[in-house]
Order: C-alpha cells, then sequence, then structure tokens
C-alpha cells in the first residue's frame, strides 16, 4: 500500500498522520518557537532606552526565518517517502511549508493544501482519514 501522510502545520507544531498498510500512526513535531520570541542580543548600557540598548529588527526577522528554516526542514525529512500528502493549517504555515518543500530539491509528492480551523490531534486524524478513502 502507498504512504500517504495527513500534516496539520503552523508555526508551533506540525501533527503527522501516516497511513501506511492499513495502519495510522500520529506524530508530533514542535518547532519550540514562542509567537513573540525575544532574542538576547544589543549593547548593553547602564541607561535604560537608550539608543544602543535595542536589537535590530532585521536581525530579529532574520533569526525568526532561520528557525522556522530548521523547523519545515525536520517536518520536510519527516514526510519524505510520501506518495500522497495533504497539509491542513489555519495560517500562513501551510503555503510557506509548501514553497520550502518545492525548494529543497527532493521529490514532491502529490500534494493537496486546504485551510481549516483549529482541531485536536483526533479531529485531524479523521479529517486525513476521510481524504483518503475518496
Amino acid at each position: 500500500m502507498k504512504k500517504q501522510i495527513g500534516l496539520w502545520i503552523d508555526h508551533q507544531k506540525a501533527i503527522l498522520v501516516i497511513l501506511e498498510n492499513d495502519k495510522q500512526e500520529v506524530k508530533r513535531i514542535d518547532s519550540d518557537l514562542e509567537k513573540h520570541t525575544r532574542f538576547r542580543g544589543g549593547a548593553g548600557t547602564r541607561t535604560p532606552y537608550s539608543p544602543q540598548s535595542f536589537i535590530a529588527e532585521t536581525r530579529v526577522d532574520r533569526r525568526y526565518q532561520i528557525h522556522l528554516h530548521k523547523y519545515y526542514e525536520q517536518v520536510i525529512s519527516a514526510v519524505d517517502g510520501a506518495e500522497r500528502l495533504f497539509v491542513l493549517g489555519n495560517g500562513e504555515a501551510k503555503h510557506e511549508f509548501e514553497k520550502q518543500i518545492k525548494q529543497a530539491h527532493r521529490r514532491v509528492p502529490r500534494m493537496h493544501i486546504e485551510t481549516a480551523d483549529k482541531m485536536t490531534d483526533r479531529q485531524i486524524a479523521a479529517k486525513v482519514r476521510k481524504y483518503f478513502e475518496q
């Protein structure tokens, strides 16, 4: 039987529902990234709010993007070998993931992307099973 994977993805976590040989396996990958990440750095002066006591916004954005890139690479390696991929999510992460998987120069499985509200792990598994039964 084919390896079919359903994937719920957002910036905090990825839930993988792997269907293979009439068996179902659910995996979770956490990004370990908070919504408003605060990175250390910048010049430390004794005067609060001085011009040197901030971190450049581009530097923070770059660190955030690097962290997301590593997270998406973990998810891509987890879905490697799938013949079909069903991607769910409620934000921009599903489109960022699609872009990343195409840039990874790996075999891209047949992929379908769908917007969905927040769901529990069981709801995700049920939706994935229903999608692949069609």
